[in-house]
């Protein structure tokens, strides 16, 4: 019986699926770079001005990104850099790096306008904008009276992740007036596969590099258990999400994608809040006067739910998985499996995808 571990919160777990069950695992490509090779890629960076690098959330590879600067700075007999980071993430990076040499601070959104600042992020796909950059996590937090620009300028009503889609037009044109660098990188669950550092406009470049890696051709399943692939991505139920979006090509109609997705952030989605507490009507999201944060996720799973069944492994309440927003909630893997098993017959086969997030299927 082939034992396959998936990420699930700040954990893996296992799930045991019998051979004959077993339809394929799916994970992305993509050598990862060594040690050497990412701080080549990361010594463009003139780090001899004073330099404030912004961490935005917390991931390994993130982690790997600040050791390494921390390593270029010693090397070049620089200061050590200074960090600024997201409230929420702020004692975890501390307890990582208890160097008294390494400035660690709150990050304040009244500094967005500092020209030293240099966000660093993971590349991944989003379903509005095709690619989750600096530019997009920019716009989504200080360009809200833009966001609803964005949403009009949708190719349908569908998740679009990994398309070149007119949305990410409004993000580039906002972080271009604005001198600020970034780090973009492209990574998987063995490490970091590849970076670029320069002005949001320029590093964006580096979604070929991931829609290289992470774009696979698949025919489609009747069954799929997807794994975000890390921690930050299965925080709320609409970060997970991305990963459905990503993979939902590849779902038959009729058939059942089921997430892991720990989801203790909560939903994460001002309008899946608003909607599960009855304050939101679906008929406001094709056409709405204003934008309310995510609601393109609240829109897409409406219409992605027409096409299978979503099922989804978390601690959120079945008050609002199951009676308002029409998934299947399972309290664990192994529930999952009895699941499936016991709806499609003992003879069904399941597609596993291990890092959701990170991959795309066409």
């Amino acid at each position: 019986m082939p034992e396959i571990w998936l990420s699930y919160g700040p954990t893996d777990v296992v799930l045991d699926v019998k051979a004959e069950n077993l339809e394929k695992q799916i994970v992305p490509g993509g050598a990862p770079l060594s040690d050497s090779g990412i701080v080549s890629k990361l010594e463009s960076l003139d780090m001899s001005k004073p330099t404030e690098f912004v961490i935005l959330e917390h991931s390994k590879n993130i982690q790997k990104i600040i050791s390494s600067l921390v390593e270029i700075c010693v090397k070049k007999s620089l200061p050590k850099p200074k960090f600024l980071v997201d409230k929420p993430n702020l004692n975890s990076i501390k307890n990582i790096f208890a160097d008294p040499e390494i400035s660690i601070s709150e990050f304040d959104s009244a500094q967005f306008s500092n020209a030293n600042l240099v966000f660093i992020n993971e590349m991944e796909f989003d379903g509005l904008f095709g690619y989750d950059t600096v530019s997009t996590k920019l716009l989504r937090r200080f360009g809200r009276d833009n966001m609803l620009e964005a949403y009009e300028k949708r190719e349908g009503n569908l998740p679009m992740p990994g398309y070149d889609v007119s949305t990410m037009q409004v993000a580039k044109k906002f972080t271009d007036g604005f001198e600020i660098s970034s780090i973009e990188i492209v990574a998987n669950q063995t490490g970091i596969v590849d970076i670029a550092a320069g002005h949001p406009s320029s590093t964006f470049l580096l979604a070929k590099s991931l829609s290289s890696v992470a774009t696979q051709e698949s025919e489609k399943h009747k069954v799929a258990i997807i794994s975000t692939g890390k921690e930050t991505s299965n925080e709320t139920l609409s970060r997970s999400l991305s990963s459905l979006w990503n993979c939902y090509n590849a779902i038959k109609d009729e058939g059942l994608a089921i997430l892991l997705a720990e989801c203790k952030g909560g939903l994460g989605s001002e309008a899946i809040q608003q909607y599960v507490e009855g304050r939101m009507n679906l008929d406001r999201l094709k056409s709405p006067s204003k934008y309310v944060d995510r609601m393109e996720d609240l829109l897409f799973l409406t219409e992605v739910r027409k096409k299978f069944g979503i099922g989804i492994v978390s601690i959120l309440p079945y008050l609002y998985t199951k009676e308002k927003l029409g998934m299947i909630p399972f309290s664990g893997a192994k529930e999952t499996l009895d699941y499936v098993l016991k709806t499609y017959g003992e003879r069904q086969k399941i597609a596993i995808i291990s890092d959701g997030s990170r991959i795309l299927l066409r």
